[in-house]
């Protein structure tokens, strides 16, 4: 099924609520491998987080406004409503600056969307006090976004997206991880991807299994 069908002139409320969806189908198959990679350098929530955030999501969606602004806004809380860890923290953060970037639009063209993800990660760069290079993923958002600029339609979008964020992994993943819990293995977490950028790779990859 093509939850994005019909949904490719501009990004609108019916965008996020299939996208919504189609990223919890895909982290039902995988918030436990994620769970499992966290749990070798970080504090094995991040599968959690993510299912237990996308769940949230897909209970509120039926109910999300026409306004951009105002329905990231209400997906911003209800993350927050149910993860406080790290990564919840961040993508709230990320929801809240396009609920700032797109306030008092119902339709938003799909080409404004990569600087929308470029601001988001400054947004969290700055909560985290993270920067690029860290090898987290901050590193595979900004490649993503950078890789997705100039595409017009989501499928294409979430194919770009894919590719920067691999463009990432292969580029930090002999590199130790810098910041949070993972720094503190060091050396062991050279060779290893890096948790949260896995997390963008399957969230995207439920994207991209639904376009």
């Amino acid at each position: 099924m093509r939850l994005l069908e019909g949904v490719t002139m501009a990004m609108t409320t019916a965008s996020l609520q299939a996208g919504i969806a189609a990223v919890l189908a895909h982290l039902d198959d995988t918030h436990a491998m994620l769970t499992e990679l966290d749990g070798q350098v970080g504090d094995g929530d991040l599968g959690i987080t993510l299912i237990k955030a996308f769940r949230e999501l897909n209970r509120i969606a039926p109910d999300l406004p026409p306004d951009l602004g105002q329905a990231f806004m209400v997906m911003a809380q209800g993350v927050a409503k149910v993860s406080s860890s790290s990564f919840g923290t961040l993508l709230a953060t990320s929801l809240m600056t396009a609920a700032k970037a797109t306030r008092g639009q119902t339709a938003l063209d799909w080409a404004a969307l990569p600087p929308i993800l470029i601001a988001g990660r400054e947004a969290m760069s700055a909560r985290s006090k993270a920067n690029l290079g860290d090898k987290t993923v901050l590193d595979a958002l900004q490649s993503a976004a950078e890789a997705a600029e100039g595409t017009t339609e989501p499928g294409a979008m979430a194919t770009a997206a894919l590719s920067g964020i691999g463009t990432a992994l292969d580029a930090f993943r002999d590199q130790p991880c810098k910041v949070g819990r993972a720094r503190i293995f060091g050396d062991r977490t050279v060779g290893m991807d890096d948790p949260g950028m896995i997390a963008l790779r399957e969230m995207v990859n439920g994207l991209a299994a639904a376009t």
